[in-house]
């Protein structure tokens, strides 16, 4: 007994050592928010203190890049590190379950990976990467990695919300606003984890995607200012609660004495949601001096706020080089000693150089391909200061609310030759006001054949 009880310790002390040589990773997304969004981003109005402090303490990040105009596709490259269109999610997945658009049980996540490593694996709120969510008829979180999940499959009201799932077991009305119910949940969790073990929390947020409640004493503080409109007021308020949230959670880190550990990643999915009527009156995101916003393959639909703290290891910089979701899934395999899919293409390069201050090259230019924006380039390549845009000989798709047909998809995408190219100097010109095509042929020839030859590999991916 002596000898086993020897073993057990020393195995113990070996995990706790092992353990604290790898870091925490938590990130914390945001659904819709604009690159101008945050008051560290340049908002005139919304006060995000905690947010802010949390920039201030690592790399605010001036080039960060989600991995599509929209919700369902950017979390499944994020996940993945793949451009979304090489697993099959090309647009937003219907969540009343007629859709068999879903992120495929093949398809290997870094929660898996990391799970596989050793960490422990949470996530608590939106997942939206099934349309048959809690159904054994289409992969769950649990099937993607996660060892412990809290989520809805879509947005639901803010206030009181509905659809809650923990681990496989439906849950009534939850009291409160969204952000704050997750935050208590990644909390309590966070109590209740091994403490011998690393961990990888994935905290998705359902704001300030629609439809938007938002607390009565922010509102009224809006409504005090010269903005003097009451959805624009709602819309403000949203955002500074979802601040509230990171605040309680970034608390929780240092009460447990663990943030020294923790690396810290602040985004949002996409850019934010074009104004509208009805469900979209409350739509106020602002994308800086961006073109272009959700549903756009524009900057002002991929750019977003990118925040990443790692103590001890970032220094409190901004940072311009273009990061991209899809850089995450190699990044962390760096970190954390996971290896990297060789069975699969990875669109990702690890930026693990650029946080040592050392030398960055990317395997591939980033680049994006997105069968229905509402208007612009369907394909688009970023190399170096150059965005060069691309659009689809099948044509714009009009976009249609209501369930979201995978073959069509697929047979858009499969048809799709790209013509019509557009240059942009991202760096001189961020609003993308500017085709310089004409002025630099040979940029053009080189990036249209390189974007083309991208656009093809996804192409017999998504098959």
């Amino acid at each position: 007994m002596k000898c086993l009880f020897h073993i057990l310790l020393a195995f113990g002390l070996w995990q706790s050592a092992h353990a604290a040589e790898r870091p925490n990773i938590v990130i914390m997304l945001a659904d819709d928010l604009g690159y101008g969004d945050l008051s560290c981003y340049g908002h005139d109005y919304i006060r995000t203190p905690n947010i802010d402090r949390l920039a201030g303490q690592g790399w605010r990040c001036t080039q960060f890049y989600a991995a599509a105009p929209m919700c369902s596709p950017s979390r499944a490259g994020l996940l993945t590190g793949r451009t979304p269109n090489r697993t099959g999610v090309f647009d937003w997945i219907a969540h009343d379950g007629t859709s068999a658009m879903h992120l495929p049980r093949f398809e290997i996540t870094f929660a898996t990976l990391l799970k596989k490593s050793g960490y422990q694996t949470a996530l608590h709120g939106k997942w939206h990467l099934n349309s048959k969510f809690n159904s054994p008829e289409q992969p769950q979180p649990n099937d993607h990695g996660f060892d412990y999940w809290f989520a809805t499959q879509f947005s639901p009201n803010h206030l009181n919300p509905k659809g809650f799932v923990r681990n496989g077991k439906s849950l009534g009305r939850q009291e409160g606003y969204a952000c704050q119910i997750v935050v208590d949940d990644a909390i309590r969790w966070l109590q209740q984890r091994d403490t011998l073990l690393p961990f990888f929390q994935f905290v998705s947020f359902h704001e300030p995607h629609h439809p938007v409640a938002s607390p009565p004493n922010l509102v009224q503080k809006h409504l005090g200012s010269s903005t003097k409109k009451k959805n624009e007021a709602i819309y403000f308020a949203n955002v500074e609660n979802l601040d509230a949230a990171v605040g309680r959670y970034l608390k929780a880190l240092d009460e447990l004495a663990i943030a020294e550990n923790t690396i810290v990643i602040f985004t949002s999915d996409h850019g934010p949601q074009s104004l509208g009527s009805g469900i979209f009156q409350h739509s106020y995101g602002r994308t800086g001096d961006l073109r272009g916003r959700k549903r756009y393959l524009w900057e002002g639909g991929l750019r977003v706020p990118g925040i990443i703290r790692w103590p001890g290891k970032l220094m409190s910089v901004l940072m311009p080089s273009p990061i991209s979701f899809v850089d995450l899934l190699p990044t962390f395999a760096e970190i954390s000693g996971y290896e990297v899919p060789s069975d699969r293409v990875i669109d990702g390069t690890s930026v693990v150089p650029l946080m040592m201050d050392k030398s960055f090259a990317r395997s591939k230019p980033l680049h994006w391909h997105f069968y229905s924006p509402l208007a612009g380039p369907q394909s688009v390549i970023r190399e170096g200061k150059w965005m060069l845009g691309a659009s689809w000989s099948t044509g714009l798709e009009p976009f249609k609310r209501g369930t979201r047909h995978i073959s069509k998809f697929e047979h858009l995408f499969a048809e799709a030759t790209l013509m019509s190219f557009q240059l942009f100097d991202i760096e001189q010109d961020s609003s993308q006001k500017n085709d310089i095509a004409i002025q630099h042929p040979a940029v053009v020839k080189r990036l249209s054949r390189r974007l083309i030859e991208l656009h093809n590999s996804v192409k017999t991916d998504s098959k």
